[in-house]
């Protein structure tokens, strides 16, 4: 049969970590069907002289649950050499609901994820009652990526024990026997695994911890044992960490991998505060994996740091007189900051409110451009920057606010703020790299980006990882772990989920603003430069940054 693409002449990493080789790759319909010398001339080729051709990236910690339904090309991860992408983390999901309960899920997924509950409410059919009917209506939508979901425990609890659900008292034996089949429900409709929240950081609007953040071991396990019955599942959570808990968790999650039979994530991150704790959890990981646990803590390449910048938030926006900056346009915003008299109101009325603003100024920095960096020195902090000009922290962020035509964003790491530490996690086999949050905390972050800064800094720059290495850890390492079949990988019979990169002239662009949710609400996206193409499912989706109009993208189920 005639090829429907052929990529000639590429460096093929194949996603194992073997070392790099020449070759073609043909593509009949959705499969790679030969890698080697391809004689026959395809229907469309692609020359990837120079270039490294690659699986797609799988993307195992997205937040994308609602985002689909409006945007099906899933941005900004499709800039960024993603082509399959799991939804349901950290126990937030939209299904299983009950009647009426859209309005809680979508308050909740806003407090939790910062996604506006009025774009989910309005974005999304809610079509639905049961997390398999979810899946069903995700695999109708067009899609350009490949998506699977986790259901989540938040969802799960609410639907069974409204209000209840919220306390922290532990469940019941009769609500732990009305949550099990609404499991086992979503694990027989494909679900690839079961999520939940323990940590304190996830809470409701009126300030309550998520349903399931205080459930007793008893009610994890017996979602173990469904799980047991459905092999190649993964059990996914936003860890309770610090204190007495940490050992205690860990080795519950030891208990549910050895019940369950099934391999279990969590996320893990260096902080500051506490520098010996993500250390401490990797010592009772392998204390538990040698006990025949099959335990994977995910962590980002880089710091999670939350943006600020006049386009998005300020930091002084609680501050008299910033309020009325929010809502307007940027020219109209630097106009008036620009104006001397205003400037000198909204510097006295920052300066006033700088001592009960829990941030830490020599942790605070404006973030490069030309190129974007992430690994930022303390002189370059907008504390010292401040203290090297002797102006107050106000005047310092107002002037650098400015540069850019207004477009200058500030970055202030909150975890993994040393990268050093991440870089050294991922060197752990067992330890796996997550955590972009894609769709997640849209006005506050841009990690979707996580796989050009990792493949430019640690890989291009830092040498820390071999390339073979590099494109391992983010195709069939994570595809693997959530049991995504025939994909990770390029060998003959595998699905054509492929990239074509320019790796010598791969580098992130920097983030912006975009104003495309529902209602117009806004966002931040990041695009990089070096995707040659995207190919999902043997359709070029992605092409030199652009959207080719492709949306091929399939349902992945269990």
């Amino acid at each position: 049969m005639t090829p429907d693409l052929v990529i000639r002449g590429g460096s093929v990493i194949d996603g194992t970590g073997s070392k790099a080789f020449k070759a073609d790759v043909s593509v009949i319909d959705d499969r790679i069907v030969e890698i080697g010398k391809v004689e026959d001339k395809g229907k469309r080729e692609i020359d990837a002289e120079g270039k490294v051709v690659t699986p797609g990236f799988v993307d195992i910690h997205t937040h994308l649950d609602a985002q689909l339904a409006w945007d099906p090309i899933a941005s900004s991860s499709c800039w960024h050499g993603v082509t399959s992408v799991v939804l349901g983390n950290c126990g937030v999901t939209f299904a299983p609901v009950a009647k009426g309960g859209s309005k809680v899920l979508a308050e909740m997924m806003e407090s939790v994820e910062d996604i506006p509950a009025e774009s989910i409410l309005t974005g999304l059919s809610w079509n639905w009652s049961s997390y398999g009917e979810y899946l069903d209506e995700i695999e109708t939508l067009p899609k350009g990526v490949n998506v699977g979901g986790m259901v989540g425990h938040c969802a799960v609890r609410l639907a069974a024990m409204g209000e209840r659900s919220l306390e922290e008292t532990p469940a019941t034996s009769e609500d732990i026997a009305t949550m099990v089949p609404m499991v086992q429900e979503a694990l027989e409709a494909g679900a690839l695994g079961f999520s939940t929240s323990r940590t304190f950081l996830h809470r409701v609007p009126d300030g309550r911890c998520v349903p399931g953040t205080f459930a007793a071991e008893d009610e994890l396990m017996a979602f173990a044992e469904v799980m047991r019955k459905h092999k190649g599942t993964v059990f996914e959570a936003a860890p309770k960490l610090g204190g007495d808990d940490s050992r205690n968790e860990i080795k519950m999650y030891g208990n549910i991998s050895r019940l369950a039979e099934c391999s279990l994530t969590f996320g893990l991150t260096q902080v500051d505060i506490a520098p010996e704790l993500h250390l401490q959890i990797l010592d009772f990981v392998e204390e538990e994996n040698a006990l025949g646990a099959d335990l994977h803590p995910q962590t980002t390449s880089k710091h999670i740091g939350v943006l600020f910048g006049l386009s998005a938030r300020t930091p002084f926006d609680r501050a008299d007189g910033w309020a009325e900056l929010a809502n307007l346009p940027l020219e109209e915003k630097m106009a008036r900051i620009s104006d001397p008299d205003l400037r000198k109101i909204l510097i006295k009325s920052a300066e006033e409110r700088l001592e009960s603003m829990p941030l830490d100024w020599e942790k605070f920095y404006a973030l490069p451009e030309n190129p974007v960096r992430h690994d930022l020195k303390p002189e370059e902090s907008v504390g010292a920057k401040a203290k090297s000009r002797g102006v107050s922290i106000p005047e310092q962020w107002i002037d650098e606010a400015l540069e850019m035509n207004g477009k200058r964003l500030f970055i202030f790491p909150v975890l993994n703020q040393k990268m050093e530490e991440a870089a050294a996690m991922l060197k752990r086999p067992y330890v796996t790299l997550g955590l972009a949050d894609a769709g997640a905390h849209s006005k506050q972050i841009m990690d979707a980006s996580q796989p050009t800064f990792f493949l430019t800094y640690w890989v291009k720059e830092r040498g820390m990882f071999s390339l073979e290495e590099g494109i391992r850890r983010m195709t069939s390492d994570t595809a693997d772990l959530f049991g995504i079949k025939n994909r990770g990988r390029l060998s003959q019979g595998a699905f054509a989920d492929i990239n074509v990169i320019d790796f010598d002239s791969m580098n992130l662009q920097y983030p912006e603003i975009a104003n495309d949710f529902p209602g117009g609400a806004g966002r931040f996206i990041q695009r990089a430069n070096g995707y040659t193409a995207t190919i999902v499912n043997g359709e070029v989706f992605m092409e030199s940054g652009e959207h080719t109009g492709a949306l091929n993208g399939k349902m992945l189920r269990n």
